[in-house]
């Protein structure tokens, strides 16, 4: 990230943020520490208030802010101790819905008003009486917040509808990776070794990214594997991810004898991602700005994803994209796209056109530093 110059005005103290971490999925926990970093760098300081586990993996201390252990739990002990952080603070910036919710309640009651931003990431995925409460949740927190951000335009068009009074396009980059995996054309780097621990020497690999829920539509992914097994090669499919329904996808895997992999979690996600042949995404993402579509794209790895959320807005015409929960759609694309190599390489080529134009990291920390801005900055008088 470019260094900058101090933002704080010579002679007036540093903006003072909170950032509200719930310890929720990667991509806002990456975007979290990206931003850390940017707004540090900028004279700005920041305060992470997420578990303990998520400094561990995303060292939020090492991007330059400081670090204050919050149980994702909204339990009076919880929610003081986030008040007490806060206190201070000329910025509240809460991430996702949950975390949001305890913002609102840590700065509940307060005669000086602090700002309260909120990020939404990815839409709520729920169902029954947890569905209902989650659209408690959700007014009580568009209600709170002084600026809503929206990674999409559907959630930004959803927090308008909840009552947000001022709901923005927030997106949300991916942090810059240095490195990476070596090509094919390398016998000996990371690519083909990955490919023989994972069994896809010489068979097509592909690779799903996310928690293991119901969402996430993985058995529209193994209904689709039925029509792969019969292929020649036969592909392998390779999900990474943990979560509630590994016992149920892994009994039907065994017992219909299906390709696919559950390698559980793992942290070397981009690594994966370019040892594959095709990615997919046959449910939902795993944010609003899908870190696999992403990592995907820059990447220059072909994706068959569903058109759900914001993810046809994310990647334009550089993906294959089906119906959501058509598993013959998903399948169809596939074959088709295993079967053409010119095919293979215009969406290679379209992917890394579509990333170009995606915000970077810095111009992500600006509009948000703006943001701070415009509600600090005293009000003039007429």
């Amino acid at each position: 990230m470019t260094p900058v110059s101090s933002h704080a005005p010579h002679g007036q103290s540093p903006l003072r943020t909170v950032q509200v971490l719930g310890g929720g999925n990667a991509g806002s926990s990456a975007h979290v520490r990206s931003l850390a970093a940017g707004l540090v760098a900028r004279g700005v300081k920041v305060t992470v208030c997420a578990p303990d586990e998520a400094e561990c993996t995303y060292d939020f201390t090492g991007a330059g802010a400081d670090h204050v252990h919050v149980p994702r739990s909204s339990d009076p002990v919880s929610v003081a101790a986030l008040r007490a952080v806060c206190a201070d603070a000329d910025i509240v910036h809460a991430h996702g819905l949950h975390a949001s919710f305890r913002a609102a309640l840590a700065l509940g009651g307060r005669r000086v008003r602090t700002p309260l931003v909120v990020t939404l990431h990815e839409p709520v995925h729920a169902e029954g009486a947890r569905a209902a409460l989650l659209r408690v949740l959700e007014r009580r927190v568009m209600k709170a917040a002084t600026v809503v951000l929206g990674a999409t335009s559907e959630l930004v068009d959803e927090a308008r509808r909840t009552g947000a009074r001022d709901a923005r396009l927030g997106p949300v980059a991916l942090p810059t990776r240095t490195g990476g995996p070596a090509g094919p054309e390398d016998p000996d780097g990371p690519r083909p070794k990955l490919r023989a621990e994972l069994g896809a020497v010489d068979r097509p690999l592909l690779v799903a990214v996310g928690s293991l829920e119901r969402h996430r539509a993985y058995d529209v992914l193994l209904d689709a594997a039925h029509t792969w097994r019969r292929l020649d090669p036969a592909p392998l499919v390779v999900v990474a991810g943990e979560g509630s329904l590994r016992g149920e996808l892994q009994a039907r895997i065994e017992a219909e004898e299906l390709p696919v992999s559950l390698v559980g979690s793992r942290d070397d996600v981009p690594e994966l991602l370019a040892a594959a042949d095709l990615a997919l995404l046959p449910g939902r993402g795993e944010t609003g700005r899908s870190v696999l579509v992403q990592e995907a794209l820059h990447a220059r790895v072909p994706l068959v994803a569903a058109g759900a959320d914001g993810i046809p807005e994310l990647v334009g015409d550089a993906a294959e994209l089906v119906p959501p929960g058509d598993a013959g759609a998903l399948a169809d694309a596939v074959v088709r796209l295993l079967g053409d190599a010119g095919r293979q390489d215009e969406l290679r080529d379209r992917g890394l056109r579509q990333a170009a134009a995606w915000p970077t990291e810095d111009e992500t920390v600006a509009q948000v530093l703006s943001v701070y801005d415009e509600l600090t900055q005293p009000t003039p008088l007429l």
